[in-house]
């Protein structure tokens, strides 16, 4: 395969680039304090903030990795897009009115709230490390592959830093509000060009039975039996949930968008704006990766597959837009993880230290601390190469290091009698479990069994839960004007539908979520 660009196709990557910078430096020309800056002076639209975390999390690892699975191993990766969707339905209807009611910057400092400070310095840290890590180093790792196969003889350390340094001027200069904006954008080329790319690949096969006919049917189905290596039934039941309950409820990159909301009902609103746009991903970015079992059956390499079919498709000029879109997809991923992570160092560390510091020195804090993440991540990317595959490498860290903060985060909403030191032991000594076991898989220790990671982290989980819970218990309960507004019952659940009656029913959150996941499970029954 020949991955050239026409003159057509770098013109329309050049202009892309320029106009998505330069419009990023036009809209952070306004802050005038951190809240502005990190939050975007809370003033978001649902819209906004649904396309955002769309985008946010349909970077280029998500793009390349899901036709990619698709033709190696099925269409059950989908089962974590739509199970995405039942997790910000579980978002809309029970977090988001504590998260925005708090009037926190940042996850930590509501772990804080509810706890104290030990655990949000902890999951500060922790968090921190994964974003640049994991998150920011993955997507720039993915990122540079595919530019590679177009630009050969440039490196892919220094591919990666043009990446890093094109997505990190307009989040250092615009803040959260230049992320989320430009998000926008982003969006619509990227799900321009799956469309295109999935219309044209149907049209070269001619008919589904094509598929069918090169395809398992196992490999068309979203339930997979208990050994399947990929998604196992009970790992999507058990695992599954608790990795995106980590990635969308907790994790900063994801809930800062929500954070910027106006109000709850905009927060709750954008929640299943997203989520709505998670069901259709099977149609444009899975089932062309099955295509291409038709078209080119002896792929290599499956990560090559939606490359593949992006140059050999489509004719210069729309080959430049789809290209376009893919690094906006990047973008749109490296853009959310720095400016989170500028956030985090400075609400969470820096303001804390220095808390004589104004709001305008806040900000020059982040903008340096996002320049600097971008350096670092730009640096460690290239080392990802050495972990055998991205999709192990994001995959199973996450798998080792999200129970205990999702055990801390389900008890502090859901039950009052959690304390801090029963919350701070278990995120301490999940993490040391979940550091042992982890270091225990890659080494192959004998004595301990082979489990898939998507059942790792439901053991670590109830691990975390009962740690909690037990130190809790020994202890005596926190006060209770400490946890009750951060604190979900049923008495909160009645005085709301008396609030909801005074909405039209097209704006009750509860008739959204219903409507979304009918949606959602029309989808999955469909290929069951």
């Amino acid at each position: 395969m020949n991955f050239t660009l026409g003159t057509i196709d770098l013109v329309v990557v050049a202009v892309y680039a320029v106009f998505i910078v330069a419009l990023g430096l036009w809209l952070g020309r306004k802050h005038e304090d951190a809240e502005g800056y990190f939050l975007a002076g809370r003033r978001m639209i649902w819209p906004v903030i649904g396309i955002s975390l769309y985008a946010s999390n349909m970077g280029s690892t998500a793009l390349v990795g899901l036709s990619g699975d698709a033709y190696a191993t099925g269409i059950s990766v989908f089962n974590y897009e739509w199970m995405a969707a039942v997790v910000l339905v579980f978002f809309a209807v029970f977090l988001a009115p504590f998260y925005i009611k708090s009037q926190v910057y940042t996850m930590p400092e509501f772990l804080e709230r509810r706890y104290d400070s030990r655990s949000r310095y902890y999951f500060s840290g922790l968090t921190l490390f994964g974003n640049i890590v994991i998150d920011t180093a993955g997507h720039l790792y993915a990122g540079g592959l595919v530019l590679k196969l177009i630009f050969p003889d440039i490196p892919l350390a220094e591919t990666i830093m043009v990446l890093a340094v094109l997505a990190g001027i307009y989040t250092i200069a615009g803040g959260l509000v230049a992320v989320m904006y430009t998000d926008v954008i982003q969006t619509g080329l990227l799900i321009l060009g799956t469309i295109i790319v999935s219309v044209v690949a149907f049209d070269k096969i001619g008919s589904w039975d094509a598929v069918t006919a090169v395809t398992p049917p196992e490999m068309l189905s979203l339930v997979r039996p208990l050994d399947d290596p990929a998604v196992p039934w009970l790992g999507l039941l058990t695992g599954v949930p608790l990795l995106g309950f980590y990635f969308w409820c907790t994790n900063q990159f994801m809930v800062q968008r929500m954070l910027s909301a106006k109000n709850t009902n905009h927060a709750r609103w954008g929640a299943l704006l997203a989520a709505a746009m998670k069901v259709p991903v099977i149609f444009i970015m899975v089932l062309p990766g099955t295509m291409a079992r038709v078209l080119y059956p002896n792929l290599s390499n499956p990560d090559m597959v939606y490359p593949t079919m992006m140059f050999d498709m489509l004719p210069v000029g729309i080959r430049g837009l789809i290209l376009t879109g893919l690094i906006a997809a990047l973008m749109s991923s490296i853009d959310s993880t720095l400016n989170s992570a500028s956030t985090l160092v400075t609400m969470d560390f820096v303001s804390k230290f220095k808390p004589k510091l104004d709001q305008k020195q806040l900000m020059r804090v982040g903008r340096i601390a996002t320049g600097i993440f971008m350096v670092l991540a730009a640096l460690w990317a290239p080392q990802i190469q050495n972990f055998g595959s991205l999709f192990k490498y994001l995959q199973s860290v996450l798998a080792y290091i999200s129970p205990p903060i999702v055990a801390v985060f389900l008890l502090g909403l859901f039950w009052k009698r959690t304390t801090a030191t029963g919350a701070f032991t278990a995120l301490i000594v999940g993490f040391f479990v979940s550091v042992a076991l982890f270091v225990g898989a890659i080494m192959e220790v004998t004595w301990l069994p082979d489990l898939h990671f998507l059942y790792v982290a439901p053991i670590l989980l109830v691990f975390s839960l009962v740690t909690a819970v037990a130190v809790s218990l020994a202890g005596p309960a926190p006060a209770p004007e400490k946890v009750d507004d951060l604190t979900w019952t049923p008495a909160f659940f009645r005085h709301e539908t008396q609030e909801l009656r005074e909405l039209p029913w097209w704006q009750n959150y509860r008739i959204q979520s219903a409507i979304v996941l009918a949606m959602t499970a029309v989808v999955v029954i469909m290929w069951w």
